[in-house]
C-alpha cells in the first residue's frame, strides 16, 4: 500500500501510512464484526427477552426483523453517500450511531423501544458496514493482496457468526439479555476513536454532484417493503394479504426508481455501471447463492431442534464444523483457487459443491441422526466459503475511484436482500406439502421432514439456476491475469 495521496473524479484518498494497514484492516472487521455477531448473538437471548416483556413470538420476531429490514433498506444509499461525502465520516457515523442504539437497546422497557433501537442498529450498521468495504477496496490494490485481505475478511466474519451463539449463551446465563446489546458499546467507542486517527481521509465527490434524492428515496423504500413482504411471507406465506400488498408496491417503487436512473443526470446507480465486467452477474450469482443459503440454513436448524430433539446449545455446537469450514476454506482456500483458476471456475466449483450438498439432505429422514446431514452440510459449507469471496472479488474488481461504496453497497444487497428471499422461497415450499409447519399445528415428524426434502429441492433448483448464470461470465484480460499465480 502506497503512503501517496491520489485525486480521481473530484475525491482525495490518502493512502494510510503501511505501519498502519493491519490497524485500517482490524477497524474494518471489527464494524463487520459487530453486525455479524449481533446478529447471532440475539437470537440466542430472544426467549428471555420474550419471558421478561411476556410477548408472542410473532412479536419477538421484529426484534430480529426489524434489523434485517432497515439493514437491507439502507445499504445502497449508504453506499453512494460515502462515495460523495466521504467514506470516513460515514462510516464513524454509522459505528457511533451502532453504538448508541446497542446503549439504548440495552435500556429498554419495552418491546417497542427495544424494536426502534434495533431499526437505528440496522441503519448503522448498513452505514458501517458497506463503507468499511469501501474503504478496504481503496486501501488494498486489485489482485492477490485484495484476494487474500477480502478472504480473511469472509473467514473471521464467519467465526463471528458461530462466536456470537455461544457468546450470546453465556452473557444471557451470566448476566441477563441486556448485556448482550451493552457488550457492543465499548468495542464501538474505541473502533471510533481508532479510525477517527487512523482511517485513510476520503474527501468525497459532493464538490461535483449531490446525492440523487428521488433515487435515494425509492431505491431505500422499495428495498423495505420487498424484505419487509418476504419477511412477511416466511411467515404468512405468499398468498397473505400482508405479503402481496407490500410486494406489489415495492415492485411498483422499484420500477419507477429504473426509470428515473435512467433519465437522470447524477443517478444513484448509473445504468453504465451495471454494465462493467462480471459486475452484474455476480450481483445475481449472489442473490441467489444468499436465497440458497439463507432458507437452507434456517431449515436444518429446526430439523435438529424439532426431528432430532437437538437443544439450541447442542444446535449450536453441531454447527461449529461448517463455520470450521467457512473459516479456513473462506479466509485461505478462496484466494488460493481465485488465484490460480480464476472467478469463473472458481465460481462453477462453488455451485457444484453447493448443489452436490443440497441433493445430499434431500435425503434427510425423520429417523436420522447428525451424521446423516453432515456430509451435506459440509459439501454446501466447501461451496458457499468458496462462493461468497469469489462474488465479493468479482463484483469489487475494476470499481473506478468514486464508485466504491456504489460497488459494495450493490454486492452487499443482493446477498442481505437474498436471504429473506430464500427463506420465503423455501419456507413456502415446505408449506404446501404440510401446511402446518407455517401455522405451529401438531403433525408427524414425517410430514415436516417430507416437506423439508421438497425445499432442498427447490434450494437445489435455485442453485442450478446459479451454475448456469456462471456460464454467461466473461472475465476481463486484467480478471484473467490475476489467475496466474505470482
Amino acid at each position: 500500500m502506497s503512503s501517496s495521496s491520489s485525486k480521481a473524479n473530484g475525491g482525495n484518498v490518502s493512502s494510510a501510512p503501511i505501519s498502519h494497514a493491519n490497524l485500517i484492516f482490524a477497524l474494518i472487521i471489527a464494524a463487520a464484526f459487530l453486525d455479524i455477531v449481533d446478529f447471532s448473538i440475539i437470537q440466542i437471548a430472544l426467549p428471555t427477552i420474550r419471558d421478561q416483556f411476556a410477548i408472542s413470538l410473532a412479536d419477538a420476531q421484529w426484534i430480529v426483523g426489524s434489523y434485517g429490514l432497515t439493514l437491507a433498506g439502507f445499504l445502497l444509499l449508504s453506499g453512494r453517500a460515502g462515495d460523495i461525502y466521504g467514506q470516513k465520516k460515514l462510516f464513524i457515523f454509522g459505528v457511533v450511531l451502532f453504538s448508541v442504539a446497542s446503549l439504548t437497546g440495552g435500556l429498554a422497557p419495552s418491546l417497542i423501544s427495544l424494536v426502534v433501537s434495533r431499526a437505528v442498529q440496522g441503519i448503522g450498521a448498513a452505514i458501517s458496514t458497506v463503507t468499511s468495504l469501501a474503504i478496504f477496496t481503496q486501501i488494498f490494490p486489485e489482485g492477490k493482496a485484495r484476494n487474500k485481505a477480502l478472504g480473511l475478511f469472509v473467514a473471521v466474519l464467519s467465526a463471528g457468526f458461530a462466536a456470537g451463539s455461544l457468546t450470546g449463551g453465556v452473557l444471557t446465563a451470566a448476566f441477563g439479555w441486556r448485556s448482550v446489546m451493552f457488550v457492543n458499546v465499548p468495542i464501538g467507542i474505541i473502533t471510533a476513536l481508532l479510525s477517527v486517527r487512523y482511517l485513510p481521509s476520503t474527501g468525497g465527490l459532493a464538490s461535483e454532484s449531490g446525492l440523487d434524492l428521488a433515487g435515494a428515496l425509492s431505491s431505500t423504500a422499495g428495498i423495505l417493503l420487498l424484505v419487509y413482504g418476504l419477511t412477511n411471507a416466511a411467515s404468512f406465506g405468499f398468498a397473505s394479504f400482508s405479503t402481496i400488498i407490500p410486494l406489489v408496491i415495492s415492485v411498483v417503487i422499484l420500477a419507477g426508481f429504473i426509470y428515473t436512473e435512467s433519465r437522470s443526470k447524477a443517478p444513484l446507480v448509473p445504468i453504465r455501471f451495471l454494465r462493467r465486467g462480471v459486475f452484474l452477474a455476480a450481483n445475481i450469482i449472489a442473490l441467489i447463492v444468499a436465497a440458497a443459503s439463507g432458507g437452507l440454513g434456517f431449515l436444518v436448524t429446526i430439523y435438529m431442534q424439532q426431528v432430532l430433539g437437538y437443544s439450541p446449545l447442542v444446535t449450536g455446537i453441531a454447527f461449529l464444523p461448517s463455520a470450521a469450514v467457512f473459516l479456513v476454506v473462506g479466509g485461505w482456500g478462496a484466494p488460493w483457487f481465485v488465484g490460480r483458476l480464476g472467478i469463473k471456475r472458481v465460481l462453477f466449483l462453488s455451485l457444484a459443491l453447493i448443489i452436490a450438498g443440497n441433493v445430499l439432505l434431500t435425503q434427510i429422514s425423520a429417523n436420522g441422526s447428525f451424521l446423516d446431514i453432515e456430509p451435506g452440510s459440509i459439501l454446501w459449507a466447501l461451496g458457499a466459503s468458496l462462493g461468497f469471496p469469489a462474488l465479493f472479488i468479482a463484483a469489487l474488481s475494476g470499481t473506478p475511484h468514486g464508485e466504491e461504496g456504489l460497488a459494495s453497497g450493490l454486492i452487499t444487497t443482493s446477498q442481505r436482500v437474498g436471504f429473506p428471499l430464500g427463506l420465503a422461497v423455501l419456507v413456502t415450499v415446505a408449506s404446501l406439502s404440510t401446511p402446518e409447519v407455517i401455522s405451529g399445528q401438531n403433525v408427524g415428524l414425517t410430514a415436516i421432514v417430507l416437506g423439508f426434502r421438497y425445499a432442498f429441492v427447490a434450494s437445489t433448483i435455485l442453485s442450478v439456476v446459479g451454475l448456469l448464470l456462471v456460464f454467461i461470465i466473461k472475465e476481463s484480460s486484467t480478471q484473467s491475469s490475476q489467475a496466474v499465480p505470482a
